[in-house]
């Protein structure tokens, strides 16, 4: 299985460490992915041309992520600053959003875009990625999509981008069981047919065509949460699309987001900033 993520970099600044680290959910995923068994993973977004870019770039070469298809523009790299609380919830609390190159330039694709990305059997991209504007454009593949908590999204949002899915993910830690219901029921009547709730330490919900799954997380000693959501995505995916075999992938997709969490950053990788 070969997974691409399009969209979303930054690098999240741990202001009490000094640290910057590479991540964003697209990257996180198809990082994630790539350690969790997929034989190919790419990346394509738009990157800035200082530090904090440099480090992403690099740290997608470490991973063996292909982003020959990336943009490079002029300007600062996508940042958001984190703090850590005492049970190591990253918590962010503040963000560069106004002058970064993410936020002024709109990712278009072309022809060769859409040849590159045939080349893989998923695409996945989220609701900070900018591109529900290209969404039509990716159907040819299963498509993944995460939607984050519920203030990123209503319902006009899922008319919007449900009927172009295969696989939707949410972060749904304030979701009540009738709420998480009632959210399948909607999201497969506009098209989906895997749905997945992941909720901080309780289980996991995922609904495949209806059939409704839960997993536990694993136990860790956690130092940081920041990426375990995409972690777990990027678990689940190899996973499920090799085997098509639910129990088996939600197992994986936990493991990877227990392991996400006995380390600082998305992925790791953390480098002082000048």
């Amino acid at each position: 299985m070969k997974l691409i993520g399009i969209g979303d970099n930054v690098v999240d600044y741990y202001k009490d460490q000094g640290l910057m680290y590479p991540g964003g959910n697209a990257l996180n995923v198809a990082v994630a992915s790539k350690r969790n068994g997929a034989s190919a993973c790419a990346y394509l977004g738009i990157v800035g041309d200082d530090a904090a870019a440099e480090h992403v770039v690099n740290s997608m070469g470490e991973e063996g992520i292909d982003f020959s298809q990336i943009r490079r523009a002029y300007g600062p790299n996508g940042e958001a600053v984190v703090a850590l609380n005492e049970q190591g919830d990253r918590i962010f609390v503040g963000t560069n959003r106004g002058i970064r190159v993410q936020s002024k330039l709109t990712l278009l694709l072309t022809q060769d875009d859409l040849d590159y990305i045939n080349q893989y059997d998923v695409v996945h991209t989220s609701v900070n990625s900018d591109m529900e504007h290209e969404l039509h454009r990716l159907t040819s593949k299963p498509l993944s999509f995460d939607f984050s908590t519920r203030n990123r999204w209503n319902q006009a949002y899922l008319n919007r981008i449900c009927p172009y899915l295969t696989y939707a993910f949410f972060s749904g830690s304030d979701m009540s069981s009738e709420e998480i219901n009632s959210l399948f029921k909607e999201v497969h009547r506009l098209g989906v047919q895997v749905i997945g709730v992941t909720r901080g330490a309780e289980p996991a919900v995922f609904s495949d065509k209806g059939i409704i799954y839960t997993q536990s997380h694993m136990t860790v000693n956690v130092v940081d949460t920041m990426g375990a959501g995409d972690s777990f995505i990027g678990g689940f995916l190899p996973s499920y699309h090799e085997y098509r075999d639910m129990k088996k992938a939600l197992v994986q997709a936990s493991r990877s987001a227990a392991a996400t969490c006995t380390h600082y950053g998305g992925f790791g990788y953390g480098k002082k900033k000048q």
